[in-house]
């Protein structure tokens, strides 16, 4: 069973709702409002660059 835990950074008012669940071997993401739709899995090196990325997307340019 797959236990998944919801993003600090996810809104509290249903939008912009993101889960993780942590694999073997992988990291797994949803969308907590859609589970049933399915979720993405990348190995730990792509969720850390893909934290990474989301990270200095938001740094003013």
């Amino acid at each position: 069973m797959i236990t998944w835990r919801k993003s600090t950074h996810s809104d509290e008012t249903g939008g912009q709702c993101v889960e993780l669940a942590a694999l073997p071997h992988a990291v797994a993401i949803r969308d907590s409002k859609a589970p049933d739709a399915g979720h993405l899995t990348l190995t730990p090196h792509a969720f850390a660059d893909l934290l990474t990325r989301a990270k200095l997307d938001r740094l003013p340019h």
